[in-house]
């Protein structure tokens, strides 16, 4: 079995970064697991995993280990960390696309649109367990990855709960925290092992999240959740937060069952605030800037992912 696709966007992302040996060898493993796994999950784990991904999660682990570690080998450790949370961030997406009830992703169908959605509960726990296996004794990372699970957990509950709310840009940074944020906070840590980089994690996924969040009122392949089932959901995006200040649009945005022409209104109020959107994400930029050269030795790989991933708003 051959290593997942990669489009010309994420090998750009991966050479500019400087590691097309380590991703290159990433792949490998993935493929091989998804080789070896059981022989009535292998389908589903190939449509999950063989598609491509963007790698921007075990890209921040690997760019986190240099910045404290300077240049070198990746360690075994470090690559079965970055192996997992590949494992744990498609585990997040089959959950999210079976509560989003979303029939495609990057233009395939979802795990449960293909599989059935008994398959693609069952291949997510199959993925967590294999994880886990992985991680052999390295404890530190798997009190890490129970710490990202349980708040993974929390985070969907929370998205869920605050719907329709007319809530703010600080309400979005609690609830993307917890999101996208506690993924990419958890990378920063599996790839420092000190601790010093968490918060530079949380806010690299702040503009991860914010990105993803911009782009899909562009229209722009998503990175994470899909637009359309955010705006018919009434989650809470960076453009949405910004927009519904205005009482006319906070009004629609909080309806139980908008019509076509209420969500044709919030598109169009969503577009209208991207200008200040690009601007918050400049702001989160600059404090994850100020984070990497405060606390790396060398923080050119922390400003250089920080840069890659705030270009993703306009891909």
């Amino acid at each position: 079995m051959s290593a997942a696709t990669i489009d010309a966007t994420s090998a750009s992302v991966i050479d500019a970064l400087g590691f097309p040996k380590e991703m290159a060898e990433l792949r490998e493993r993935i493929a091989d697991w998804v080789h070896r796994s059981n022989r009535y999950m292998q389908d589903a784990l190939d449509w999950q995993f063989m598609g491509g991904s963007k790698y921007f999660r075990p890209l921040t682990i690997f760019a986190c280990y240099r910045a404290m570690h300077g240049p070198g080998p990746i360690p075994g450790h470090i690559m079965n960390s970055a192996l997992v949370i590949e494992f744990f961030h498609n585990v997040s997406l089959i959950v999210d696309d079976i509560v989003d009830k979303s029939p495609e992703r990057r233009g395939r169908a979802t795990m449960h649109t293909k599989y059935g959605e008994l398959v693609a509960l069952m291949t997510s726990g199959y993925i967590v367990a294999d994880g886990y296996l992985e991680l052999g004794k390295d404890l530190q990372a798997i009190a890490l990855f129970s710490e990202l699970l349980k708040r993974l957990g929390v985070a969907e509950c929370m998205q869920w709960a605050d719907r329709r709310q007319v809530l703010g840009v600080e309400d979005w940074r609690r609830i993307a925290g917890e999101d996208t944020g506690s993924m990419f906070e958890v990378c920063a840590c599996l790839g420092d092992r000190s601790g010093k980089l968490r918060k530079f994690g949380g806010l690299l996924g702040l503009v991860y999240h914010g990105c993803d969040d911009v782009g899909d009122v562009r229209g722009l392949p998503a990175l994470g959740g899909g637009g359309k089932e955010d705006l018919r959901d009434g989650i809470l995006t960076l453009p949405a937060a910004i927009a519904i200040q205005d009482p006319r649009i906070g009004a629609l945005f909080t309806r139980a069952d908008p019509t076509d022409a209420d969500l044709e209104q919030l598109a169009a109020a969503f577009m209208a605030a991207l200008p200040q959107a690009e601007r918050t994400l400049d702001g989160i930029v600059e404090e994850a800037e100020r984070e990497a050269r405060l606390f790396a030795p060398n923080p050119a790989p922390l400003l250089a992912i920080v840069a890659q991933t705030r270009r993703l708003s306009s891909r």
